[in-house]
Formats: C-alpha cells, sequence, structure tokens
C-alpha cells in the first residue's frame, strides 16, 4: 500500500466504522414501511451531518448516514482519458451485476464514480467490520484494476501499432 494512500484509508475506515451505528427505524410517515433515510430523506432529522474525505480534488469518499442506513460514495483517480474510459466501463459492468453485490447501489451519486448502500438490515446480516474491510478493499483495489486495464490496453495497442507500420 502506498504511503499516501494508507493515511487516506485508515480515515475512511475509521469513519464508516464510526458511522455504521445503524438500527431498524420505521418510517414515520408511512405505516409499516422500513425505506433508508439517508435515500428517502423525508425527515431531516434523522439524517447526519455528511462526511467527505478527500485525498486530492479527484480522490474522494462521501460517507452520508442516517438512522437506519449509509451511503458511501466513492470517486476514483481519473488522470487521464484512458483511465476515465477504463473506469466508466468497469463501474458500468459492477453496477449491472449490482443484484450479486448486495449493498452495491445501481446508480451512483452525482459526481462519484460509484455508491454503497449499508442498510441496519445488511448489518443484522453480516458483520460491521467485515462490510467496512469489504469497502476498503475495494478503494484499494480499484486502482490497481484499473491501471492494470491501461497497461494492457497501452500494450495491445503498442503491437497493433507494430504490426500496422510494419508495411510502411
Amino acid at each position: 500500500m502506498a504511503a499516501t494512500l494508507k493515511p487516506y484509508l485508515n480515515a475512511v475506515r475509521s469513519s464508516l466504522t464510526a458511522a455504521m451505528c445503524l438500527q431498524n427505524f420505521s418510517s414515520q410517515v408511512i405505516e409499516r414501511h422500513n425505506k433508508p433515510e439517508v435515500e428517502v430523506g423525508s425527515s431531516k432529522e434523522l439524517l447526519l451531518t455528511p462526511i467527505i474525505i478527500s485525498r486530492n480534488e479527484k480522490e474522494r469518499v462521501l460517507i452520508e448516514s442516517s438512522i437506519n442506513s449509509i451511503r458511501v460514495s466513492i470517486a476514483v483517480k481519473q488522470a487521464d482519458e484512458i483511465e476515465k474510459i477504463l473506469c466508466h466501463k468497469f463501474m458500468r459492468f459492477m453496477m449491472l451485476r449490482a443484484e450479486n453485490f448486495i449493498i452495491l447501489r445501481r446508480t451512483p451519486m452525482q459526481d462519484y464514480d460509484i455508491s454503497f448502500l449499508i442498510t441496519n438490515f445488511h448489518t443484522e446480516m453480516m458483520l460491521k467490520h467485515k462490510l467496512v474491510d469489504f469497502v476498503i478493499h475495494f478503494m484499494e483495489d480499484i486502482d490497481k484494476e484499473i491501471s492494470e486495464m491501461k497497461l494492457a490496453v497501452n500494450a495491445r495497442a503498442r503491437i497493433c501499432a507494430e504490426e500496422f507500420l510494419k508495411t510502411f
């Protein structure tokens, strides 16, 4: 892990762990409904102040908490046009399979690349520290995956250019 990445991930880990105090809370508006308050936003008194943890202007995490849910939105570093395209395609691939990732949202928040929604039912079914570990592990691996894909694209482009230029 890079020296600059470790404090960033530690800050995200401690903030997520602190925000993971979720409890079952029925809707105040509709009887027998239990919706994630961070998504619905019907009662402002149930929402906590959002936290933005930023490594730089392009790489940041938004943690929005409420009494019964947390929404974690991640903006991934995209240095150039190739990384933007690769990140968009990879995130789209993941979000199309959101039902396989229980906490993954189908659409990210605006200005972010991917979002997770963790409800009190998820924390009852799964271990809280494992949910936090999954988000942190995802943040570590996404940079590696995009870098590897970029290297593969560049290597393939070099081979294609060499084959094309052999005729001249």
